[in-house]
């Protein structure tokens, strides 16, 4: 590992010329052409090959209906221009919402999700031509141990774990979620990808990352029973909750998942990580299970890492600047970066004609353009994704397809201040490149927080 710097690259040759001397597996491509590339996801057609990735603002209605502050997030995404609009974490059930303001589908509100869709595509429309339709896909989501449905910490475990459970305020005597409660769960994502199909989605994600309750199932050796202990039976429910959405949405549908690869969390606690050393990837399980993702027919994937609650935020999104209280990594960023462009060049050759969405591009602003292309170009990824910089700059799609580049000073700098405000419990957007709203909330949010120490 080096030592870590702040991003400060004006030009290709400089940022070349670190990832040369670091010696980390980044390339950057002038030619852009494959950005445009449309990409097929199931039986639908992305008009190119950049993603927004799920991003929640944590500002729904308290009954889980998309808010103002949500349709203008999606308005302004969809007419940035990207391919694929994969939408922010959705609640299947109440007491799995990360916050009171997450995102959640029922009977009684699908119909403003309907016209959430419907705004969405007519700014894709107005801004990219009459022929530009993104794929839009809704990601499910239990919260698991991070449920605060309340506005309190109201964890639901698959296991004990020595140390996260602190920090959520259980013991070693709280109760684990059951087996009944795990069955009865998956017509839970049924019911929600339903209602998706309904609202006029093309797709739904089974969100398995960021150490939530799928995730954590994934690393749950110490469980006991049928969703615990053995590869087969930490995968289970995962496995068969796909399933189960299949048989009710049928073929033409897009079923994706987002999953982590490497937890960066101890043995017996994490997921894809090697036994002795938890900072060393170990990927055996989580491409096995990528194999019988494939099998099992899902159309989308897009990897992950970390646990954004706990350690080592750089494993999840490199940054300049953490979060009040964070850790500065011990690692240069590139090395961040290119640890995920390792981890999706994998996912994607094992999941062979399954389009994987890379992540990790935001640290590099400008240039992201140029490693994105030249991923696709040598397969190490189908789907360009951004995140924290879709927050930032939503049409930076559109200003590589119509300026060939990036505006460096429209980009995301990684300040992490979107990320503080969803710790601070509020509303969250880019508090720099989109200060006039999001501004006020950052600074409601911190004196809350203060306040409530």
């Amino acid at each position: 590992m080096s030592t870590f710097e702040k991003f400060n690259f004006k030009t290709m040759d400089e940022i070349k010329s670190k990832i040369s001397e670091l010696g980390v597996n980044i390339s950057l491509s002038e030619d852009l052409s494959p950005l445009a590339k449309p990409v097929k996801i199931g039986n639908v057609i992305a008009p190119n090959s950049m993603a927004i990735l799920p991003m929640e603002g944590c500002d729904s209605e308290s009954d889980g209906t998309p808010s103002e502050l949500v349709r203008r997030r999606y308005s302004r995404f969809a007419a940035g221009g990207a391919g694929l609009l994969w939408f922010e974490a959705c609640a299947v059930v109440n007491e799995g919402r990360a916050n009171p303001r997450q995102m959640a589908i029922t009977k009684g509100n699908v119909g403003e999700f309907a016209k959430l869709i419907k705004t969405a595509d007519l700014s894709a429309k107005e801004y990219n031509g009459s022929d530009h339709r993104p794929v839009k896909v809704l990601q499910l989501t239990h919260s698991g141990r991070y449920s605060r449905p309340k506005g309190e910490a109201a964890p639901i475990v698959p296991q004990h774990d020595p140390l996260l459970d602190p920090k959520v305020g259980l013991d070693a005597n709280s109760p684990v979620v059951t087996d009944e409660y795990l069955d009865a769960l998956t017509e839970k994502y049924v019911q929600a990808a339903h209602l998706a199909r309904e609202a006029g989605f093309d797709g739904v994600d089974i969100k398995s990352c960021h150490r939530y309750l799928l995730s954590e199932l994934l690393a749950s050796h110490t469980r006991k029973g049928k969703y615990g202990g053995s590869f087969e039976n930490r995968t289970r429910f995962l496995l068969n909750t796909i399933k189960a959405v299949r048989k009710e949405v049928g073929d033409d549908f897009i079923i994706a998942c987002r999953f982590n690869v490497f937890d960066a969390h101890p043995y017996p606690y994490g997921f894809g990580v090697d036994k002795e050393d938890c900072w060393k990837p170990d990927l055996t399980e989580p491409l096995k299970l990528v194999k019988l993702l494939a099998e099992n027919g899902i159309n989308l994937l897009s990897n992950s890492a970390g646990n954004p609650y706990y350690r080592f935020p750089q494993v999840t999104r490199p940054f300049d600047s953490p979060i009040i209280g964070g850790e500065t990594p011990n690692e240069h960023p590139l090395e961040s970066v290119a640890r995920l462009f390792d981890f999706t060049r994998q996912i994607q050759k094992t999941a062979g004609h399954v389009p994987v969405v890379g992540n990790g591009y935001s640290w590099l602003r400008q240039f992201i353009p140029n490693a994105g292309a030249a991923n696709l170009s040598d397969g190490s990824c189908s789907l360009v994704g951004l995140g924290r910089q879709a927050f930032a700059y939503p049409d930076a799609p559109r200003d590589i397809f119509t300026k060939g580049r990036m505006e460096p000073k429209k980009c995301c700098i990684t300040c992490s201040k979107c990320t503080q405000i969803m710790r601070d419990h509020g509303r969250t957007g880019c508090v720099v490149r989109d200060s006039k709203v999001y501004l006020p909330l950052f600074k409601e949010a911190r004196q809350n927080a203060m306040q409530n120490k």
